[in-house]
């Protein structure tokens, strides 16, 4: 196998990494995918969109068993959480889809190694070598891991190289992660349901965490250093989510600063000040810190090539191509770029067609969507209304309430509106922004309508079945024009 020179090394096999390896495989190039952990699958599959929309799941279960007997249905007075068994369907998940994923890297033809790639250097007479050993340690690694290639492999050669080493939660300075002070890792194993949980941090991962403690019945407090919630979405849908956490019984603080976490007993004290500049302080058993992600570069060989990180990040063109020729970089680790599992897959497809010369397009930033998974459900693609207004368009906004449509008020979920923002001039749908049911599923048909170029004169005329949650965007479309007809 040292002999071998494969068509492309891919060093990471996480959403980025494996998504590439098996398009570039489909393509019929030769391909060897390097993964340090003994599973494929990343922090997404392992530690943070499946696991956690998972027991997102069970929440929205627990949620709707409250109102059983209003749905005809009785005796379902008193649930009881069992959270072992909980825990064992979030793992019996990720690890039915991580044995997919060795099916799938065995259907075509990926060859894949155990252990740590890095960087050697630049190309040789076109050929790149890295280096594959036991994680930190710089030891030859003896890839034996089920699933993964038999045999005792020290470098792997190739004519390109894609990094997609993803990324590592963020701690606050001076903090480790533990059994109290916990990042998306360990609050995936906490083995009982906390009583009480801070956040701190406002983004996907701390609403979403905070969602399902709060379902299962826990005191949430929310620590926010910007001036709101959700801070990367459109005002007026972190506004609403605002009301509808704090309907829920949240307790939440924006434009706070966190000062210091003491542990206690029985769990931690976090000091902060609030926006009036009021010390405060919140006792709770677990403290989740949702700050943000790090890329994971610090370790992959940069400083042996053309690639200097900018604060961790790499830097690539459209084609997520760096400054060293025949290296490439995609997913969390790629700086311009949201670090999302499927901006990260996406980015992949990108890259194996290139290497195989086949269409590609070029990710598109104002087209991607992002979504949250917190009860009521973000969904949001292209520009927010005050981006729109900053960019020099002459804005149209139009905003229709999920409580005007049928199919909310059936499955008993009719907070939150759609809302479309488009150009006054041209009917172009710049962006849209949905918060309330399945969001995260309606989003796909507005990136969609902005991938085409579609007008909102033309989705206005575009037939929504009835009665369906979509039909929501059949009126948020026409909303905009004023002729909403179901409010």
């Amino acid at each position: 196998m040292a002999d071998t020179i494969f068509d492309v090394v891919i060093v990471g096999g996480g959403p980025a990494g494996y998504t590439c390896a098996i398009r570039a495989g489909q393509y019929g190039l030769k391909v060897a995918l390097i993964e340090k952990t003994d599973k494929l699958g990343g922090t997404c599959l392992h530690w943070g969109c499946i696991p956690t929309k998972s027991m997102l799941f069970s929440a929205e279960v627990w949620d709707h068993l409250k109102h059983a007997s209003s749905y005809g249905i009785d005796n379902v007075d008193a649930p009881k959480l069992n959270w072992d068994n909980l825990l064992k369907r979030k793992n019996d998940i990720t690890l039915k889809h991580a044995k997919g994923l060795d099916f799938l890297m065995k259907k075509n033809k990926v060859t894949v190694f155990n252990g740590h790639g890095r960087l050697t250097g630049p190309a040789k007479d076109g050929v790149f070598t890295v280096s594959v050993s036991d994680e930190d340690k710089g030891k030859p690694k003896d890839a034996q891991a089920e699933g993964f290639t038999k045999q005792s492999v020290t470098e792997v050669k190739a004519k390109k190289v894609v990094l997609a080493t993803g990324s590592d939660a963020r701690m606050l300075p001076g903090y480790t992660a533990d059994d109290t002070i916990l990042t998306n890792m360990q609050i995936l194993t906490l083995p009982a349901m906390p009583k009480s949980l801070v956040v701190i941090g406002s983004g996907a991962v701390g609403v979403e965490f905070a969602s399902v403690f709060k379902s299962f019945g826990a005191e949430v407090t929310i620590i926010e250093a910007l001036p709101r919630f959700v801070p990367v979405e459109d005002e007026e849908i972190s506004k609403e989510l605002q009301r509808l956490y704090k309907k829920r019984g949240f307790e939440m603080y924006t434009s706070a600063k966190v000062e210091k976490i003491e542990k206690v007993d029985g769990g931690a004290v976090v000091s902060f000040t609030d926006s009036t500049g009021k010390a405060q302080t919140k006792t709770a058993e677990k403290v989740l810190v949702a700050v943000g992600r790090a890329p994971r570069t610090y370790d992959c060989g940069l400083d042996k090539v053309g690639i200097t990180p900018d604060r961790g990040f790499i830097m690539t063109n459209e084609w997520m191509e760096t400054t060293e020729p025949g290296v490439y970089a995609i997913g969390d680790i790629v700086g311009g770029l949201p670090q999302l599992a499927h901006v990260g897959g996406m980015c992949g497809l990108v890259v194996a067609a290139r290497l195989a010369g086949k269409y590609a397009r070029a990710v598109n930033r104002l087209r991607i969507p992002g979504c949250t998974y917190c009860d009521p459900q973000i969904g949001s693609v292209g520009m927010t209304e005050a981006i729109a207004k900053e960019k020099g368009y002459q804005v149209k906004v139009g905003k229709f309430p999920f409580v005007g449509n049928s199919k909310a008020t059936i499955i008993d979920s009719h907070d939150g509106f759609v809302k479309i923002v488009s150009d006054a001039k041209y009917g172009e749908i710049l962006g849209v922004h949905i918060i309330g049911p399945h969001a995260t599923e309606l989003i796909a048909e507005c990136v969609t309508a902005i991938e085409l170029e579609a007008t909102v004169e033309e989705m206005m005329f575009t037939i929504h079945a009835h009665p369906t949650l979509s039909e929501s965007l059949l009126d948020g479309f026409s909303s905009v024009e004023g002729l909403a007809v179901n409010v």
